[in-house]
């Protein structure tokens, strides 16, 4: 690989040579390597690796989860760990295993070939993934631009996964799927074990600091114990960028006054509900017909005269309704109670309204309630049970369910997905 940036190829050797090698005794001391227990390949392999990034100024931080759980389950007395006072057995890093995963956020990096250059000539074996930018996906003329998604920097029998995280609207991290094209090596290292890249995955954008662990300094999330409990609930799922534009091949967006107003409006009051929840730790969903636009045109649909939103009946906190009131929405209606049917309703600006509907969960499937304002009649509406995904709506960062056809096909039947569609677009207030 033709290396790029401020380094010819052959000063990037001389600097190799001459500031990294173990021989001139970068990094950690020689005396500290052969310390009891230093000697394990993932303890080099790690060592190593630090050394690199650190000399390319290549902001890496650790997300390892086994590892993570170590540090946090010590945290304060590896928070007070220096090296002076680290102690003489590897505890963390010589656990073995064919992994150790670190992240990088993209936008930060400066050298990317030159760095990867230098890896090789450390002695690293280095594969890249990478793949098109999904967010670039309506576009044709672009269809060949492609971005780095993982790393896998093999030394020996241990090897780094380096997670590419990519900055997103909304203030979260990215990461894309760990997808092997045709010619890569399937035995290069044990894919199967990876714990990041089965899918995407987005993240809060965490803040970091420094520890020493095992004599290496590494940079870890600051509150660790956050960062993996968002691991097992990270998946990502991408609006259908492809979908929407042949939607609007077949349906003219609606870019009348009227229509951009409330579209503007119904940003406005997502925004302010996620803030809103997000304050109270209770997770929601994009829902009904809010959820219906993000799937099948990825915006709002404009007609529509209100905001959908889900939420677990498990996840109700009774100081809801009085959060949403200091937020400056107050409630419009109530219809059921905690323990059947609760729906609640919360006036935003412009008659454009919040509607939270609760779901209750049985032994095969889910459902909510529904009440008839005018008369007070009930409906129960039934759907097939479902997990939640991350997704992009509105530049913001929201759940949406992940088996997202079986949803949508619950709340308004087979015509509003692929291959059924109606001959017109169904309005978003319609339910079975």
């Amino acid at each position: 690989m033709k290396p790029t940036g401020l380094l010819s190829k052959d000063n990037q050797l001389y600097y190799y040579k001459h500031y990294l090698s173990a021989k001139n005794g970068s990094g950690l001391s020689k005396s500290k390597g052969s310390r009891i227990g230093f000697d394990g390949m993932q303890w080099r392999a790690v060592k190593k690796f630090i050394m690199l990034t650190s000399s390319q100024n290549v902001p890496v931080f650790l997300i390892d989860p086994l590892i993570l759980e170590l540090i946090n389950k010590n945290f304060e007395q590896v928070k007070n760990t220096s090296h002076a006072s680290s102690t003489s057995e590897c505890k963390v890093f010589c656990v073995p295993r064919d992994f150790t995963t670190f992240a990088l956020q993209y936008q930060l990096w400066k050298n990317e070939e030159g760095w990867f250059w230098i890896a090789e000539n450390m002695g690293f074996q280095c594969l890249k993934i990478e793949s098109k930018d999904p967010r670039l996906d309506w576009i044709d003329s672009l269809s060949g631009t492609e971005i780095p998604l993982h790393y896998i920097c093999k030394l020996a029998s241990h090897a780094i996964h380096l997670v590419v995280f990519h900055e997103r609207s909304g203030n979260y991290l990215w990461h894309g799927h760990l997808r092997l094209k045709g010619h890569v090596d399937r035995k290069f290292v044990p894919f199967r074990k990876l714990q990041f890249g089965r899918y995407p995955g987005a993240f809060d954008r965490p803040e970091l600091q420094q520890i020493t662990v095992d004599g290496l300094d590494v940079l870890i999330p600051k509150d660790p114990m956050h960062f993996l409990e968002e691991i097992p609930h990270s998946r990502f799922i991408e609006c259908r960028y492809k979908e929407a534009r042949a939607f609007f091949q077949q349906y003219l967006d609606d870019n009348t006054v009227e229509a951009m107003t409330f579209q503007k409006r119904a940003k406005e009051l997502l925004q302010l509900a996620a803030k809103t929840l997000k304050k109270l730790g209770v997770r929601f969903w994009l829902s009904s017909g809010t959820c219906l636009g993000w799937f099948r045109q990825c915006s709002i649909i404009p007609y529509s005269k209100d905001v959908d939103l889900g939420i677990f009946i498990q996840d109700y906190k009774s100081d809801i309704i009085s959060a949403f009131q200091d937020a400056g929405l107050p409630l419009k209606h109530k219809f059921g109670k905690v323990e059947d049917s609760l729906e609640l309703s919360f006036q935003g600006k412009d008659d454009v309204k919040l509607d939270i509907f609760f779901f209750y969960e049985e032994t095969d499937h889910m459902w909510n309630g529904g009440t008839q304002a005018k008369t007070g009649k009930k409906f129960k509406y039934l759907f097939p049970k479902f997990t939640l995904c991350w997704t992009e709506f509105v530049d913001t960062k929201f759940r949406v369910p992940c088996e997202t056809v079986e949803y949508i096909e619950a709340n308004y039947g087979r015509s509003t997905t692929p291959g059924n569609e109606a001959a017109h677009p169904l309005r978003s207030g319609w339910r079975r």
